[in-house]
């Protein structure tokens, strides 16, 4: 019997454009494929073993002739590609309008109403690259103490400051001040505290970073977990993406590895219910800044360490492995992509070799959940429960 159910995000690791990809600007792209393709030494084992390369679709990896756990690819329902509506589906909510994205910067009566509840006047103002932004602005930051606001893409308002000119509680309230404006027909998913260190030429971004989301409009799977009794522990950004609804612990991270090291530690807690794990450095590192090589890197320096996981499951855990969306690093620009997400199921209980095929939302993974703990479903998804447990 199942009774505690991991959820392990790689963030961005997408597996190939979904049908629907064109309409988002994105055109031939697969993260994990040219990630794949981009050498003859992709070292995936543990991946592999899993069945990723068994996964339809996927013709880039090899498959594993006896899988050792179920696998399948899941399409994207809501209308987006970005962490919020790909998480919040995950947990079995349907996002019909994108969030608001502000591709010619933010209008006046938003940084004018910014700079006068914070004090500061802003840099920047447009979308840009979190790291190519501290190239240009940082060292007029410095010299000025106004803090560089910046978006992109997504549906985000990103503020940067050294913690050395704006301390980080200075930097955290300047966030809620403009989560506070960004409501209604201004709201954002996210605003984001990018705090960095060091001196023009050499600025690099730390882990005091802190995301403000919106709450979501309906209750989760987390939140129907956590009413049940159960517990629900976040690692890495899943308690700012939820806002804080459903979780009962949370630990932040320094990078993958930290995600790995608090996931481990939690599974070696006595808890039943939801431990939901996001792995953003594919994501925030690599994939924004189409770099394959780092990318590829990191997928192999996660896959190494996935016996860890394995030895520390119990046998009633029940590990599922899975993306938000894509970050293709070979594909132009710097935004996310819209691709299918692998879904690779593990555990004592899990019938290996199961192809669960092509779920048509993200939200089947919160249904499965229901399904396991024995707690309402939400309104979205198809559990596969009883394709994949023996």
């Amino acid at each position: 019997m199942v009774n505690r159910v991991v959820l392990f995000v790689l963030d961005s690791v997408g597996i190939g454009a979904l049908p629907d990809s064109e309409q988002f600007g994105d055109i031939g792209v697969s993260t994990l494929g040219h990630i794949a393709k981009s050498t003859d030494h992709f070292k995936i084992p543990n991946l592999r073993k899993l069945g990723v390369g068994n996964i339809d679709g996927i013709d880039y990896i090899d498959a594993d002739p006896n899988p050792i756990g179920a696998f399948g690819r899941s399409l994207e329902a809501s209308n987006g590609k970005d962490t919020t509506t790909g998480h919040w589906e995950i947990a079995g909510l349907k996002i019909e309008q994108p969030f608001k994205t502000y591709p010619d910067g933010f209008p006046p009566h938003i940084i004018n109403a910014f700079e006068a509840q914070t004090g500061r006047k802003v840099l920047c103002n447009k979308p840009a690259s979190g790291t190519v932004v501290l190239d240009e602005l940082g060292e007029e930051h410095m010299k000025t103490g106004n803090p560089i606001v910046y978006t992109s893409a997504d549906s985000v308002f990103q503020i940067a400051a050294h913690e050395d000119i704006i301390p980080l509680d200075e930097l955290y309230r300047m966030c809620q001040i403009a989560r506070d404006i960004l409501v209604g027909d201004d709201q954002v998913a996210r605003v984001i505290a990018r705090p960095f260190v060091g001196e023009p030429g050499n600025f690099q971004r730390t882990s005091n970073r802190r995301d403000y989301s919106i709450k979501p409009f309906e209750k989760t799977v987390l939140d129907y977990a956590k009413e049940a009794g159960y517990d629900v522990r976040a690692v890495g950004k899943i308690v700012d993406i939820y806002d804080g609804e459903g979780i009962t612990h949370d630990v932040h991270t320094k990078d993958n590895m930290d995600g790995v090291d608090q996931t481990l530690n939690y599974l070696k807690e006595d808890f039943k219910g939801i431990l939901f794990t996001n792995l953003v450095d594919f994501d925030a590192k690599f994939g924004h800044r189409r770099d394959v090589a780092g990318y590829r890197q990191a997928i192999e320096e996660v896959d190494a360490r996935l016996p860890e996981l394995f030895n520390a499951m119990k046998p009633s855990d029940l590990l599922i492995i899975l993306a938000d969306h894509g970050n293709d690093p070979a594909y132009s620009g710097t935004d996310h992509t819209r691709e299918y997400i692998p879904l690779l199921i593990y555990g004592d209980d899990v019938k290996a070799g199961t192809n669960i095929g092509t779920r048509q939302t993200f939200a089947d993974v919160a249904a499965t959940v229901s399904d396991i703990l024995g707690i309402p479903a939400t309104a979205n998804g198809t559990s596969f429960k009883n394709e994949i447990l023996k």
